[in-house]
């Protein structure tokens, strides 16, 4: 079933003659978890914009075409009402995050929800303990390093419980490590409770192992779309200038040098590791 349904969709952005997105139609299924990369200023960011009715309801601009969300048409529906159903990390964390303490932060948007103070208490408590940081529950935001900040943003859109996680690069501010172990929080809320997650990244090192359905943006358009691994696989990918796998790219040097490797595309180097340890062994 079909959680967000693009239809021919094009949107300009105030005072731009050149669409950022142009002409894109996309389905994402329930539980999906997504993977949007492409170059800087291909478009991936003002579609996500569309996911949760900022656009066209805080960056009007001009849009044509129709996305449903959950069931609704961004364009009648108030963004504070599609919040409910889709939460937004954005990539600067900055740009979030207002209270004065992390907890309170967290609890921002349960508080408009109306949820009980036990709950709440229950939900802020759960996500500061998912991003690892329970500890920091009364520090002031401003006065956290940018990967904290993060974090902090992270835990106050996963303590909604929203059926939909739209991140635009969320791990910006972190290392490789750390960036890690929050992919690894949200493909397990994406597995056990069948969360949608959306998620924009170019490190595709870090993140192509998680994904089910990869979209390819350049210039507007989609131009790439479907399993991550028979995508990466291809010759074309590499003209757009997409960051891929090291564990992908040594995979079909390996395959063009002549040896004999599985016939599945690696997307980490635990996976090539294995096809490697198999073909020696043969």
């Amino acid at each position: 079933m079909a959680i967000i349904e693009i239809r021919d969709l094009v949107y300009t952005y105030p005072g731009v003659s050149k669409p950022s997105i142009d002409g894109v139609s996309l389905t994402i299924k329930k539980g999906d978890f997504v993977l949007i990369t492409g170059p800087s200023g291909c478009g991936k960011t003002s579609l996500c914009r569309t996911f949760n009715g900022l656009i066209p309801h805080f960056y009007h601009g001009d849009l044509k075409g129709h996305v449903i969300v959950a069931g609704y048409d961004v364009v009648g529906k108030q963004t504070f009402d599609l919040a409910r159903h889709v939460g937004l990390v954005f990539q600067n964390p900055e740009n979030q995050l207002f209270a004065l303490s992390v907890e309170k932060d967290v609890a921002f948007g349960l508080e408009n929800l109306g949820m009980s103070r036990d709950e709440m208490r229950k939900r802020v408590d759960w996500a500061l303990n998912l991003v690892g940081i329970y500890d920091l529950r009364e520090r002031a935001p401003h006065e956290m390093s940018g990967g904290q900040q993060q974090r902090v943003a992270i835990a106050s859109v996963l303590a909604m419980q929203p059926e939909i996680i739209v991140l635009d690069e969320p791990t910006s501010f972190l290392d490789p490590l750390s960036a890690e172990r929050i992919f690894d929080v949200i493909y397990k809320l994406n597995q056990e409770q069948g969360i949608t997650v959306v998620l924009v990244e170019h490190r595709l090192d870090l993140t192509a192992k998680y994904a089910n359905h990869l979209v390819v943006m350049d210039k507007g358009k989609i131009c790439f779309e479907g399993a991550p691994r028979d995508i990466l696989c291809s010759e074309e990918i590499s003209n757009i200038g997409v960051g891929m796998p090291k564990a992908t790219l040594l995979y079909k040097r390996l395959k063009m040098k002549g040896l004999n490797v599985s016939q599945q595309t690696p997307l980490s180097s635990d996976e090539l590791v294995v096809q490697l340890l198999e073909a020696l062994n043969k």
